[in-house]
């Protein structure tokens, strides 16, 4: 059965961690002189009081995890970290209305992106880096982050880690998973400040780099202008977004190889890489295409903002270097196909990982040969490697349930009156935590405030179990989930 104790005991720990992150919002706030400083001082307060409780009533708890006490534990962190993440917003009041509010921080720590603000420029300097905080934080999984930091806290952490991670082949560039964790937050570091000094050096101040870098490398999309970084309608801020994302798309266990391992080659012959970067091309060269023949842009600019978007939207990045919404329709069903594929698994992005559509592809052409040879036995083979038949199953579980999902939201949006469009695409969009859509309605012209609150929280919902790739949260409301051993 379950064990409770230890589950309250990680939430307090990790209800430490999120005051810890609310702290270096209070030091922005004090330093800009605003009226969000308070905001931050009694969220503070709140999250960490709450953590104390939550870790007394599970001290004396053995420290190690079951299986139902991971998965468990780490839908319940997600929520919990989105629920008190809300609190800044509602104190401060610039989002006076709990749905809103949670709705706010659940797309931020998803690394959705979907915003209920209307005008972010009005927001003072300490609620938009919380924003952009709540995104580089949860972008590689928040129970993840604490395997790395704090180890000896999550025993069973292998269990947590198979919960938590995206794609179907949980990769281990280390025997040890703690060491494997410290190694991925690294080089997500790494990145981060890279691309920080990169936006520096291209003109933007101190304060608006590390927004921005945090939420490009977390592949999450929020803003701390109303146009993104059309602001700076410069073409060297965007090739840097370009570069950023497109790296925080790959595996980072492979980037780690290519990289301090000195075998760049190795990416090259990685399967799910060359899918990615065929994908990319392909779609970029066609959207440019477009763009040059039917809305007459020059060469440069046509390349630069398909590429922009190709990246943005595979690797869930969901921003914007154009007015999309004039672009040809035939545009947004490829930047619709590429944002519902996703970038690597073992990156930021979300979606439904490249890998899987490696093992798709394989299945597929599999099923040709069977046509042709009934007797034959043709395994699944991916990088050299044998795919075992539950990891197939698996993926076509995964399949069935992502379009299932977007089929229902499709419909409750429909019949709530949101047009046919929109209606596809916002679930697409969470599904995917990719965030804003491709029409006027709802993306990056307007925000998403005006969606019914019934609706927000079952995008809540939705935008959760896009994150934790469905089954984590879905196991939850089974029987056997609660009644087995």
């Amino acid at each position: 059965m379950v064990n409770f104790r230890i589950i309250s005991k990680i939430l307090g720990s990790l209800l430490f961690i999120e005051a810890f992150f609310m702290a270096w919002c209070v030091v922005i706030a004090f330093s800009y002189h605003e009226d969000d400083q308070m905001a931050f001082l009694m969220s503070m307060l709140v999250t960490f009081g709450s953590g104390f409780l939550f870790f007394l009533l599970g001290k004396d708890a053995e420290n190690f995890l079951n299986r139902h006490d991971a998965f468990l534990l780490v839908t319940s962190v997600w929520v919990i970290f989105s629920l008190f993440g809300m609190f800044p917003f509602l104190i401060h009041g610039c989002l006076p209305d709990v749905t809103d509010a949670f709705f706010e921080s659940t797309s931020g720590f998803t690394t959705t992106g979907a915003t209920v603000f209307a005008d972010v420029e009005c927001l003072p300097h300490g609620i938009l880096f919380w924003r952009s905080l709540m995104q580089w934080v949860g972008a590689l999984g928040i129970v993840f982050f604490t395997i790395a930091i704090l180890p000896s806290l999550v025993g069973g952490s292998v269990k947590v880690f198979a919960a938590e991670a995206t794609g179907p082949i949980k990769a281990k560039m280390h025997p040890r998973l703690t060491t494997t964790a410290k190694w991925i937050w690294s080089i997500y570091l790494v990145l981060t400040i890279g691309c920080g000094l990169a936006y520096w050096l291209a003109g933007m101040d101190w304060f608006e780099a590390t927004n921005y870098s945090m939420t490009t490398t977390a592949t999450g999309g929020f803003s701390i202008h109303n146009e993104g970084t059309i602001h700076y309608q410069s073409p060297a801020i965007d090739y840097i977004s370009i570069i950023f994302q497109f790296l925080a798309g790959v595996n980072f266990t492979l980037l780690y190889v290519s990289i301090f391992k000195y075998k760049v080659g190795a990416m090259f012959k990685n399967s799910e890489f060359r899918l990615y970067l065929s994908v990319v091309f392909i779609a970029t060269l066609w959207i440019m295409y477009m763009l040059i023949t039917t809305l007459g842009y020059d060469v440069e600019p046509a390349f630069r903002h398909a590429l922009y978007q190709v990246v943005a939207f595979i690797t869930t990045t969901g921003t914007f270097s154009d007015d999309v919404a004039r672009w040809p329709h035939i545009t947004w069903i490829i930047l619709g196909v590429v944002m519902y594929l996703g970038a690597c698994a073992g990156s930021t992005s979300g979606g439904f990982k490249c890998i899987r559509g490696v093992m798709l592809l394989k299945v597929i052409q599999n099923n040709f040969r069977q046509a042709l040879h009934p007797n034959a036995v043709l395994p699944v083979k991916v990088n050299g490697q044998n795919v075992p038949r539950n990891r197939l199953i698996s993926l076509m579980a995964f399949f069935t349930m992502t379009i299932l999902m977007i089929a229902v939201t499709t419909s409750v949006m429909l019949v709530s009156g949101i047009d046919t469009t929109n209606s596809f695409v916002i679930a697409l969009s969470c599904v995917s935590n990719v965030g804003p859509s491709l029409e006027n309605e709802v993306g990056h012209v307007m925000s998403w405030g005006m969606l019914p609150d019934y609706l927000k929280w079952l995008l809540c919902l939705l935008m959760l179990m896009g994150r934790l790739e469905i089954m984590t949260v879905l196991v939850l409301f089974t029987r056997s989930f609660w009644k087995e051993n």
